[in-house]
């Protein structure tokens, strides 16, 4: 089996369009699972992230702008910190990390195999950055956490999902950004302006975080783990005092308790985070589960890379907005249903107006002056 996560040097070498891990996985995964041949990130993508994403890729000149930043961000030094201090991820180190690496590359058809490292930290986390290659990077905290390799798929899946979607560069901008703001603080208004794209930029990564869940249960094809191991990122390592269907409640609770003062404390709560919170993707993602779309990918009917270049902006920017007047109208959020209320109410008297002014308000609308007359008279 030859190695393919030896990093940049080595997968530099293969051609354009060749894919080190699918050789190897022609006969992967071995447990029935379904692997997406030509797999667009698309498929998969949260509304939100995707508009945003198709935007950026059509932008002329994004490409370069990013080559150019790329002297500024700190990549050849986080390659080289996590080679010197951290366990690269192979046949002979963490080889069954290596195995599914390799498994979930073959399932989302990556044309490369990011490097995997394994760093010393007690804090489960996992990200995937870079600019040109991207590198996942798993804490001791969540290896040791996720012990079931179910959970541990999904979350290899997950992390492939963001190097798929070229999230990782994005992903780095905000880590650069976030660095810089602090350096320019003393500059008047500099902040300022650096903050608001940070915030921005957090919006976006939220979304993306449940664009690259999705990608996770699209290679674990289990629910059930994809939720245990999002419970356990909540609770620790306790399934046996955890229940799937407590927490998801727990999420619907969220989402609709309490009054407008914890609507807002909620926004204030989320807007320095650059993760949702747990229960709400776990809930997220369940309902994603249960929708036609998954099935469809399922069932192979999905977005093919090589259509990439015809995805409309346009029609992903109505999708997105679609998304959102669904979800403010759905919502049982006491500021959303508010926001929904106003706007109904906006709605119902705009047409009012509409039918008054064009005379189709009818005998009872009061439309025209004689249809005055007669709701006075």
């Amino acid at each position: 089996m030859t190695d393919n996560t030896d990093g940049a040097e080595s997968q530099g070498e293969a051609g354009a369009g060749e894919s080190p891990g699918i050789e190897l996985a022609k006969t992967r995964p071995g447990d029935g699972r379904r692997r997406f041949p030509g797999l667009s990130s698309r498929a998969y993508e949260h509304p939100a992230d995707r508009s945003a994403l198709v935007a950026l890729r059509k932008l002329t000149g994004f490409d370069t702008v990013f080559k150019a930043l790329s002297g500024m961000l700190p990549e050849r030094s986080l390659r080289l910190l996590f080679l010197s201090d951290s366990v690269r991820v192979d046949e002979r180190q963490f080889a069954y990390l290596h195995e599914m690496l390799l498994d979930t590359c073959a399932i989302l058809d990556l044309e490369r195999v990011p490097p995997l490292y394994v760093t010393q930290d007690p804090k489960p986390n996992a990200m995937c950055i870079g600019l040109d290659q991207p590198i996942i990077v798993l804490t001791t905290g969540l290896v040791e956490l996720l012990d079931d390799e179910r959970e541990m798929r999904a979350v290899i899946g997950h992390e492939a999902g963001h190097a798929l979607s070229g999230h990782a560069v994005y992903r780095t901008l905000l880590l650069f950004l976030t660095n810089l703001a602090v350096r320019v603080a003393w500059i008047p208004l500099g902040n300022v302006a650096i903050a608001a794209i940070v915030t921005a930029l957090r919006e976006w990564f939220r979304k993306s975080e449940l664009s690259a869940d999705r990608a996770g249960l699209l290679v674990g094809q289990d629910p059930e783990a994809s939720m245990r191991g999002l419970m356990k990122l909540a609770g620790g390592d306790h399934l046996h005092e955890m229940n799937v269907e407590a927490f998801l409640d727990q999420a619907r609770e969220y989402e609709a308790g309490g009054d407008l003062r914890d609507s807002v404390l909620k926004i204030l709560n989320v807007l320095p985070r650059t993760h949702p919170f747990t229960a709400v993707r776990a809930a997220e993602l369940h309902d994603w589960s249960k929708t036609r779309d998954f099935q469809r990918i399922m069932d192979g009917h999905y977005p093919r890379r090589d259509e990439d270049g015809d995805a409309s902006v346009s029609a992903s920017m109505r999708e997105s907005a679609s998304h959102y007047a669904r979800t403010v109208r759905t919502s049982k959020d006491p500021l959303f249903k508010l926001v929904n209320d106003v706007a109904g109410g906006a709605s119902d008297l705009g047409g009012r107006l509409r039918d008054f002014a064009t005379g189709r308000g009818g005998s009872n609308g009061g439309g025209g002056a004689n249809g005055g007359g007669r709701e006075s008279g």
